[in-house]
């Protein structure tokens, strides 16, 4: 690549983690800085949709990886020279400097997470955040049954970086454990559109749907009776499974389906299957409970 002439100063905020740049100043920020540190330069246009939301997670990733990399933003309207040198074809592009050369880079808008992998790849892995520190805090909490310091660290987290989906669905579990649906259902209103998907908020809200579902069921003895007299009430055994993992025993809640799996596997639109799959995103993949049951669920379907 030929080199790109300029340098001097631009204007710059959050302590020199975010500039704005010129052609005349790009040298300096960006080929010059990136021999101390790793640059994220961001070629926007203030006509670009895309641009308008990238921008913003760009800044936060940026900040929140406190000093591990820099942010230069370059108007191409205003400047066009360095992304016509570079072949930009279309915005948002972001390209990264190390060692005053183009490593990496990404065109179009991305989501928040793939921003902050795409930062930690750049600078070879990152610190936690304050968020995550605490949500590790709660997560340990909540292993220990220690709800409401769980509840506690989870609810810091949510004010540290706010829709953050992992210290959401903890906070929303602390709910669940506690057996306030409402005030659960509340706090995963509360995720960032981008945290969703995230495996941590899905398990949450598949462990609310369940603790919803076994609170509507009535006394499960006459369940047990049901299914001693006619062991192919399979309506019977269902609600059994979700009285079960109310109760904890998923154990015994995942072999309850297995069962209606085994007898009638389209029973209601497989809704024994469906059931099961809900479990094993609510249990995690590396719960033993999920691990069994898959295993279990596989043999029997492809036997």
């Amino acid at each position: 690549m030929e080199p790109i002439i300029g340098q001097g100063n631009a204007t710059a905020n959050a302590d020199g983690l975010i500039v704005d740049t010129t052609t005349q100043t790009f040298a300096h920020d960006v080929i010059e800085a990136s021999r101390q540190v790793p640059v994220i330069v961001d070629f926007w246009a203030p006509w670009c949709g895309p641009c308008k939301q990238l921008t913003p997670i760009l800044e936060k990733a940026v900040l929140a990886a406190r000093g591990a990399v820099k942010l230069v933003k370059m108007n191409i309207d205003d400047h066009p020279a360095v992304a016509q040198q570079l072949r930009v074809q279309s915005i948002p592009a972001v390209f990264a400097f190390k060692n005053g050369q183009p490593v990496d880079g990404f065109m179009g808008a991305m989501p928040e997470s793939q921003v902050k992998a795409f930062i930690e790849r750049l600078a070879g892995g990152l610190a936690p955040s304050p968020a995550e520190e605490l949500i590790e805090i709660a997560q340990e909490a909540f292993n220990a049954r220690d709800l409401s310091q769980a509840a506690q660290a989870f609810a810091q987290a949510v004010q540290e970086e706010p829709g953050h989906p992992a210290a959401v669905a903890g906070l929303a579990r602390c709910y669940i454990e506690a057996g306030d649906l409402d005030r659960a259902r509340q706090t995963l209103a509360l995720v960032r559109p981008d945290g969703k998907n995230d495996p941590a908020f899905t398990a949450a809200e598949a462990a609310l749907s369940l603790a919803e579902k076994a609170a509507e069921l009535g006394d499960v003895s006459e369940l047990i009776e049901r299914i001693e007299k006619n062991p192919k009430d399979h309506q019977a055994r269902f609600d059994l499974s979700l009285a079960l993992n109310a109760a904890g025993e998923r154990e015994r809640a995942v072999e309850e389906l297995l069962i209606i799996v085994e007898y009638d596997r389209k029973w209601n639109d497989e809704a024994a299957r469906k059931q099961l799959v809900e479990f094993f995103e609510a249990y995690g993949p590396k719960d033993e409970a999920t691990l069994s049951g898959r295993r279990r669920l596989s043999s029997i379907l492809f036997s």
